[in-house]
């Protein structure tokens, strides 16, 4: 049977070849390119589709040809990397794994036409890579150039100090297959990456890639990279980034009394959740079982938190056309040259640069847009927000002002997930324009409490039936703290105590995800 005529699924072959299998020349194979797939079949005795692999081009992030130093050997090669599904060994789900095909190429004596032939592959293996666009999650993703420029961010004490040896051993071999550009950043004090991007020509680069956790990532809002927690969700987000899939996502203009404008892109919290994320630093030394045991300190002295909430509604017909509209690609830069993509080994020509301190270091809604001046600071880069007054005037009519002033928690999320396990805001979209207002007023008991805690890890605390908690989606917010000492965290980092309020901004972010 001709292997070009077995099944390959709905898709017709484009390229067809019999090559050798790099490092054991007496093993032949069949490979045949597909608009979908590189399906591999080897050219044994055993039943057709026995020893046959099929990898989707979904799952590849880049691919190379090249020649190796012996002159003497006329073979040319072709290297494609794929980051395929599979199950875990014993145990449930699945995780990205590395799997490399290697092809030797030797049906002509010419170096050089070898060479041409593999070249040939890795160009349409690219091309067909490049046309694998689809739906995740109903949220419709884009692509950075190609060749990408990042700039990535690296703070080697996250993850238990080993955020360097993570990348070393998995992102940087990752970019280099892809081919994507990147120059290496090593943070080595607070405010550093800041620093450094305020001084930097954003136009060299096209994104740029956090490895740190919340401080870092504050630091560089507006841009969002998703948290990492173990190997393999890293390798995740690594082939995610090599895949350059961009998503939008909204970001929250947030005002304090003296500071300048923020922008936030996860949650503004006050009560109960801030004062466990910022008192639990203490526990740091246990791993992510510090959250649980500042929740159940903070339960053991459980405050009442006094404030004015007011909220403006978002309503059935809300469309946000200004979020649309600023939709904006955002880029970085730094005064580093570029290096181009490895033509040979990625171990031996990386694309990347390191810098080092010199000192070490849709379902939309709308209402009716209130006629005012919009709110001013001292930052006033970004779109202005129509829909806040400065902090020292009334709010307008249109706002709904909670009776209640006596709280234990409010917490607003743009984002689904306020940590790995706490799906906090189970119907938020990264780019829906909603601020999920979520508050528990004052009365619940600690036990109901923490049952809600322990819902939240499946997001199920929206359908408890508990009578302290509200949820809406607003478009902006308005909180005036009355208790005199107290915490407000944005995006998990301490801002200063006091009034405060918000407006979300659809879209004006890019987020690399999937």
């Amino acid at each position: 049977m001709d292997p070009r005529n077995a099944d390959t699924g709905i898709n017709s072959v484009s390229l067809y070849g019999e090559f050798t299998v790099t490092g054991n020349r007496k093993a032949r194979c069949a490979v045949s390119l597909t608009e979908k797939d590189l399906i591999v079949q080897r050219l044994l005795l055993a039943p057709v589709g026995r020893n046959k692999v099929v990898l989707s081009l979904k799952d590849c992030v880049g691919c190379r040809a090249y020649r190796e130093d012996d002159n003497a050997d006329p073979a040319a090669y072709l290297a494609v990397y794929f980051y395929t599904l599979k199950r875990r060994w014993m145990s449930s789900g699945v995780s990205r794994q590395r799997a490399e095909q290697c092809f030797r190429l030797a049906s002509l004596q010419d170096p050089c036409a070898n060479l041409e032939e593999a070249e040939k592959w890795a160009r349409a293996v690219r091309e067909r890579s490049a046309l694998q666009q689809y739906l995740r999650d109903g949220v419709s993703m884009s692509v950075l150039s190609r060749p990408s420029r990042m700039m990535l961010l690296v703070n080697p004490q996250s993850g238990k100090g080993q955020a360097l040896t993570l990348y070393n051993n998995h992102i940087q071999r990752m970019l280099n297959e892809a081919g994507v550009t990147h120059t290496l950043v090593i943070t080595e004090r607070q405010n550093h990456a800041r620093e450094l991007v305020k001084e930097a020509d954003l136009s060299q680069w096209d994104a740029l890639v956090i490895m740190s956790g919340d401080g870092l990532l504050f630091e560089m809002t507006p841009l969002r990279a998703p948290p990492v927690f173990s190997e393999e969700l890293l390798v995740s987000c690594g082939f995610l980034l090599c895949q350059r899939l961009v998503a939008r996502m909204d970001l929250v203009s947030i005002h304090v009394a003296s500071s300048p404008r923020l922008f936030s892109f996860l949650s503004l919290a006050w009560g109960f959740v801030a004062d466990v994320d910022i008192e639990s630093e203490k526990y740091r030394q246990v791993g992510a079982a510090r959250f649980t045991i500042g929740t159940l300190v903070r339960l053991a002295s459980l405050h009442v938190y006094k404030g004015k909430l007011a909220y403006l509604p978002a309503t059935e017909d809300y469309t946000n056309e200004e979020g649309l509209v600023n939709n904006q690609t955002l880029h970085c830069n730094n005064q580093a040259s570029s290096l181009t993509p490895a033509s040979r080994s990625s171990r031996d020509s990386p694309c990347q640069n390191t810098f080092h301190n010199s000192c070490h270091s849709n379902n939309s809604l709308k209402v009716r847009r209130t006629v005012s001046t919009p709110s001013q600071s001292a930052n006033k880069a970004g779109p202005s927000d129509s829909l806040l007054l400065p902090l020292d005037q009334p709010l307008p009519s249109d706002w709904v002002v909670v009776q209640e002033e006596d709280f234990v928690l409010m917490l607003a999320m743009y984002q689904s997930h306020l940590a790995e396990d706490l799906l906090a805001a189970p119907g938020a979209t990264s780019d829906d324009g909603f601020i999920h207002l979520i508050y528990v007023r004052a009365g619940i008991s600690r036990a109901s409490l923490l049952k809600l805690f322990l819902a939240m890890e499946k997001g199920a605390h929206l359908t408890a039936n508990c009578q302290h908690l509200v949820h809406t989606k607003v478009r902006a917010l308005r909180l005036e703290p009355h208790s005199p000492n107290g915490i407000i965290t944005v995006d998990g980092e301490v801002v200063e105590y006091g009034p405060v309020q918000a407006e979300v901004h659809r879209g004006l972010a890019r987020l690399i995800t999937g």
